[in-house]
């Protein structure tokens, strides 16, 4: 939800510096089908990893028996790479059930990993394996503040000589939006955002959005603008950390021949179409993040168009690193469109993908709410964001000429939403029960193709061109 805003030196050193993708969505509104996409390259109905619990596959033992052998670390090991990993994982990553803090994921040679999900205080870490304790000492504990100083430690010690990789994974701005003391004050003046779908009531869309209330409560107005508020608090800490880090950077001599990676695992809504505040929905809200690029040869301040998702992360880093990506991923190296050859975009690079959510449940919903069995996620004013019910695919079509969104529902209505968002950016009208049935019909044929394709099957892609020069490129990733 303007994520970007508040981030004024990371757009100044990599989006200044590099390239910004102003279409990149995600397949998966979500953390751990998100995520796991990001290390894969792959499609949620090939990873597996539908949702952020153990029996979704979140860190599971199918996952570390299966993907998470094949990561974007995985191929830059093998190519001689130094690689570092701080900050959060997957959301189930260290439980007992995942393997606890033991499990180190193939291909890092130093792991600092979060033990399950986002917090900023009071949490454990994997070391290399060996559980650190962390508490509410800002100087000595803060997430954020931890995983860039590891990160600056990290590129200290590095042998220059040898290619690296640095992932720094930040819970920002995840819940529960605790910002640094030096923050606190910052944004007073600031709302969410009262765009046309705010406080909206959704009444032509499926049964999760009808059943929020609408006009929100007060109460709800109150922890909608409060949240917008300590979520761009806690993104300055985040801006804080690129700054440091590409400094780091540039005190080594190695920026210029430094790729630099910034994006993020999903969106976020706050009050539009009366849902308070979480992500999971197929709206234009929930699916789009930030993708900004910089290194050596990128161009400086350009503006890419062309639809890219987080499945195109993993083959783009494996592909900077001098390898040819894998033939089994979904997702498509970014080089033809960071480094065009031969007037290659005139073939076009993509114009389908697919978005997938598989809903989340508890038997007896939040506590304290009636009539939420089969529910989570129901705060405030017991508004729920997800369900047993709540299961969907959806077709993104985007080009020069057409701009649509095409989603059915596993649900108990079957229900279709259907989206020209170049007349209705705002998703404010289902027109599914007004176009015609032909091309309701083309729309479920390209969804079904996408549901089950694989590897090649999944993309429309190029040929990939040569990059400058042979040798390995130095890798920073930052998320």
């Amino acid at each position: 939800m303007d994520s970007m805003q508040p981030m004024e030196k990371t757009l100044k050193l990599i989006g200044d510096n590099g390239v910004t993708f102003s279409n990149m969505f995600t397949s998966s509104p979500l953390c751990c089908p998100s995520r796991s996409s990001i290390f894969t390259g792959k499609y949620v109905h090939n990873h597996k990893s539908v949702n952020n619990s153990i029996s979704g596959n979140c860190s599971s033992k199918y996952w570390q028996d299966g993907p998470e052998k094949k990561t974007f670390a995985t191929y830059l090991k093998s190519q001689g790479y130094v690689t570092f990993m701080a900050g959060k994982y997957l959301n189930q990553y260290g439980t007992p059930d995942a393997g606890g803090v033991e499990h180190i994921p193939p291909g890092w040679d130093w792991w600092i990993g979060l033990v399950k999900n986002s917090v900023y205080y009071n949490y454990t870490l994997s070391v290399n394996g060996t559980a650190e304790s962390h508490h509410d000492d800002y100087q000595k504990d803060y997430l954020t503040d931890v995983i860039k100083n590891r990160s600056l430690e990290f590129l200290e010690n590095v042998d220059s000589s040898k290619p690296f990789f640095l992932m720094a994974s930040t819970p920002a701005c995840h819940s529960p939006f605790d910002s640094a003391p030096q923050y606190e004050e910052e944004f007073k003046d600031k709302n969410a955002p009262r765009g046309p779908s705010f406080n909206k009531h959704g009444s032509d869309k499926h049964w999760l959005i009808r059943r929020a209330k609408t006009p929100m409560s007060n109460v709800s107005l109150q922890y909608v603008d409060s949240t917008f508020k300590k979520r761009w608090r806690t993104l300055l800490s985040v801006d804080d950390m690129v700054e440091s880090i590409v400094n780091s950077l540039t005190e080594k001599k190695l920026l210029d021949n430094t790729f630099i990676i910034y994006t993020s695992d999903n969106g976020f809504h706050l009050g539009q179409f009366s849902l308070p505040n979480d992500k999971r929905q197929l709206y234009e809200f929930d699916v789009r993040i930030p993708l900004l690029i910089r290194g050596p040869g990128v161009p400086k301040k350009k503006v890419i168009a062309d639809p890219v998702i987080n499945i195109d992360i993993m083959p783009t880093i494996v592909n900077l690193a001098g390898l040819t990506p894998p033939s089994d991923v979904d997702g498509a190296s970014l080089l033809p469109l960071l480094f065009p050859k031969n007037d290659t975009l005139n073939t076009g690079f993509r114009e389908e993908f697919l978005v997938e959510h598989q809903g989340e449940w508890l038997l007896k919903g939040t506590p304290g709410c009636k009539n939420v069995d089969y529910l989570c996620t129901c705060v405030p004013d017991c508004v729920c964001e997800d369900g047993l019910n709540h299961t969907y695919s959806c077709i993104r079509s985007l080009n020069d000429s057409t701009d649509t969104m095409y989603c059915e529902f596993t649900d108990d209505e079957n229900f279709i939403e259907f989206y020209n968002l170049v007349k209705d950016p705002h998703q404010l009208a289902n027109i599914a029960k007004t176009v015609s049935p032909t091309v309701l019909s083309d729309q479920n044929k390209k969804l079904i193709a996408l549901s089950v394709c694989k590897g090649p099957s999944c993309r429309k892609i190029h040929p990939v061109g040569k990059q400058d020069g042979n040798s390995p490129v130095k890798t920073v990733k930052i998320l």
